[in-house]
């Protein structure tokens, strides 16, 4: 098959590695000029995987209309923020019934639109797939045993993303239930964030499953809210991805948070990041969409306030265990 990824960070890189390593023609656009002439060169993406080595038949582009022209699964991997306007642009180039598969975590800050719901609009005659689950990209890169979610309302394009990125090493399952696939990859971010930052604060093990636990909770209740399945956020999308972000050494929102545990002010923290920290960026959609849907995230909303109102992390711990006491379980 002919495919296309767009967005060349990490993530994307790694899904493109993927398709090549299945015998797939991929090109995978690049908006930086040296990370597509490393690939080219020396096979590697030294901005964003340095020291990892690639497919030597994956081949990265500038140009997106060479990239995505002809291509009959077109992948999205650009960060959360940037995606519209990259769809958008991407629009005239799409072949005519090529798929969309949407890489992209987040929720989009001004509509609230879920990634899947943003290529949507923009590809509006196109299958749209969201795929999710625990992935670190250095580790798929390196051929470690991975398994993520394909998520589609249209159960034949889950089994075409599905069956064109599983490999022996990167197993695909599907999923009807989109919404829920798509929220347990965004929040878990905005949950990562918050457990780095009780990390950084000097908390141990038990203060870090305490919050991972309340936060897939959360998870849960925005999503059944929205008419997603709870049992979503039992699967990879949701427990398996929280726990590998919240815990894992290669995670970028727990390193943000961990600074500003420590004391770091937001800016600090993020100062010098080549890459970005979903979790900043989704903690307050994920806050307006709660409100929205008259939901009640207490770790959600705590995280905005450290992250956008300088409120104190060590204060916020306390006040999160001050709650009123109440049922584990919604009545």
């Amino acid at each position: 098959m002919r495919c296309a990824v767009v967005g060349a960070g990490a993530w994307g890189t790694a899904l493109a590695d993927v398709l090549t390593r299945n015998g797939h023609e991929t090109l995978l656009w690049s908006l930086e000029a040296d990370v597509a002439e490393s690939i080219n060169e020396s096979q590697e993406n030294k901005r964003f995987l340095s020291g990892l080595p690639l497919s030597r038949d994956l081949r990265a582009t500038n140009d997106q209309a060479e990239a995505v022209a002809g291509a009959e699964l077109v992948v999205f991997a650009t960060p959360s923020e940037h995606l519209r306007r990259v769809a958008s642009e991407c629009r005239a180039f799409v072949q005519k019934g090529a798929i969309a598969v949407v890489a992209s975590k987040g929720i989009e800050r001004r509509s609230l639109a879920l990634m899947t719901e943003v290529v949507g609009e923009e590809l509006a005659e196109h299958t749209v797939v969201g795929i999710s689950g625990p992935s670190f990209a250095a580790e798929v890169v390196a051929q470690q045993p991975t398994a993520i979610v394909a998520a589609s309302r249209d159960a034949r394009a889950a089994r075409v993303a599905q069956a064109t990125l599983s490999s022996r090493a990167f197993r695909v399952y599907t999923n009807a239930d989109v919404v829920g696939v798509e929220l347990g990859g965004s929040l878990k971010n905005v949950m990562a964030v918050a457990t780095g930052i009780v990390e950084g604060c000097g908390l141990g093990h038990n203060s870090r499953a305490a919050l991972i636990t309340r936060g897939l909770h959360e998870m849960t209740r925005l999503g059944v809210a929205m008419n997603a399945q709870a049992a979503t956020f039992a699967g990879l999308a949701g427990l398996g991805d929280l726990v590998l972000t919240c815990t894992g050494g290669l995670s970028r929102n727990r390193a943000i948070g961990i600074e500003i545990g420590k004391g770091a002010t937001l800016e600090e923290a993020l100062k010098g990041k080549q890459t970005v920290a979903e979790g900043v960026v989704t903690a307050a959609s994920a806050l307006e969409l709660a409100r929205r849907h008259a939901v009640d995230m207490p770790i959600v909303e705590m995280a905005n306030r450290i992250l956008f109102e300088g409120h104190a992390a060590r204060d916020a711990v306390g006040e999160l265990m001050k709650r009123e006491l109440r049922s584990e379980q919604d009545l």
